[in-house]
């Protein structure tokens, strides 16, 4: 019976580990799978051992309070090598903690598949000798990802990308229509600024400027989908007295982006979904000052947002910084809700995302590699 170990330590790593311990599971039953995650994995049937619910830190500040913390962490993993005998580890995500976790198997003689790898290619170049170094195999969800560990000299498998698979709407149009009270005669904009509050709280007062300067064009519709890290409250302080038609909503994210003509959104993930929702979309995106200029130091990308970075084209309009303006966002936005030929030539161009990411698939392409990786110890 072949035994797994995985390790994610924040909710999307969950996410992403538990769709892989399931897809493990249709396909080997038999195998047992056990580790480090939260609610996602233990409803593929993972057996947790640390729940992830303490660990939701971000800034260097944070960490540093929280270190101690994460050496007990890594004892008790370490402990749970030894004594379990996992025939492979499974990183997900969460690099500082799991590049030191791979490092610990490698010693222990435990073969390590990585899955959503550290971004060697954007910034850190340093750890791609210690990827290289610990892990068998880097299960790469990029194109450009997967050339620059091979570059590096890392052992990588392309897997495409599990967004491929599970970024689809889950009802018709009239349904999502129905369901989110879409008006048909006004034009459906989008505004996603973020799931954490500093973001929300940068980000969304422009957003609403240039949603003013939209609504004097044409008549529009905005919709907001509420991250379950951003309370309502913190949301409808921010919003306030506005005259514009606002919809907050919960959940069913991709039947709200099926409905809408145009998006704005904060850098990140998202901008990824809308591109495979082929929902044209500017991305803006602001850093603190000082933040700002060591990422010009540090980061070696021509783009910030995933699918120009795919594609290496800006078919995601980009603002960043002083040029995140309500002027910028409403000039390039209008077009989209004003000539539906315009808004046409941008859909074709985010329609080439999708092929760049491989189809569908990936879940089950890494869920074999675990299997083959585990068998070939």
């Amino acid at each position: 019976m072949t035994k797994i170990m995985m390790s994610a330590g924040e909710a999307s790593g969950d996410m992403h580990a538990g769709a892989v311990a399931a897809e493990i599971k249709r396909l080997y039953p038999d195998a047992e799978i056990f580790g480090m995650g939260g609610q996602d994995m233990r409803k593929a049937g993972v057996r947790i051992i640390y729940d992830i619910e303490n660990l939701g830190i971000i800034g260097v500040v944070e960490v540093i309070k929280h270190l101690p913390l994460f050496f007990k962490l890594r004892t008790f993993l370490k402990e749970a090598m030894i004594k379990e005998k996992p025939d492979v580890l499974v990183c997900v995500d969460y690099p500082g903690f799991n590049m030191k976790l791979a490092h610990v198997a490698k010693e222990l003689g435990i073969p390590v598949v990585y899955y959503i790898a550290p971004t060697i290619w954007a910034w850190n170049k340093g750890r791609a000798k210690n990827i290289v170094r610990d892990v068998n195999t880097v299960a790469s969800i990029f194109p450009f990802e997967a050339k620059a560990y091979e570059e590096a000299g890392a052992h990588v498998s392309f897997v495409g990308h599990p967004l491929a698979d599970t970024v689809k709407p889950s009802m018709s149009y009239e349904e999502a229509m129905t369901y989110f009270r879409g008006n048909t005669d006004k034009k459906r904009i989008l505004l996603m600024p973020g799931s954490r509050k500093n973001e929300v709280k940068g980000l969304l007062p422009v957003m609403l400027a240039a949603a003013e300067k939209l609504q004097q064009k044409t008549d529009c519709q905005f919709f907001i989908p509420r991250a379950s890290t951003i309370p309502m409250e913190f949301l409808s302080s921010i919003i306030g007295a506005s005259k514009l038609s606002i919809e907050i909503t919960e959940g069913k994210q991709y039947d709200l982006m099926q409905i809408c003509d145009a998006c704005i959104a904060s850098s990140g993930t998202a901008t990824l979904e809308t591109a495979l929702m082929e929902l044209p979309t500017v991305l803006v995106y602001r850093l603190a000052p000082v933040t700002w200029m060591l990422a010009k130091l540090l980061v070696h990308v021509k783009y910030a947002g995933l699918p120009n970075l795919l594609l290496d084209r800006e078919v995601t309009p980009e603002l960043l910084q002083d040029a995140v303006t309500a002027e910028n966002i409403a000039a390039i936005v209008s077009p989209w809700i004003t000539n539906p030929k315009r808004r046409e030539e941008n859909v074709k161009k985010i329609q080439a995302v999708r092929k760049a990411l491989g189809g569908g698939g990936a879940v089950k392409r890494v869920a074999e590699l675990i299997m083959k990786t585990a068998e070939n110890r």
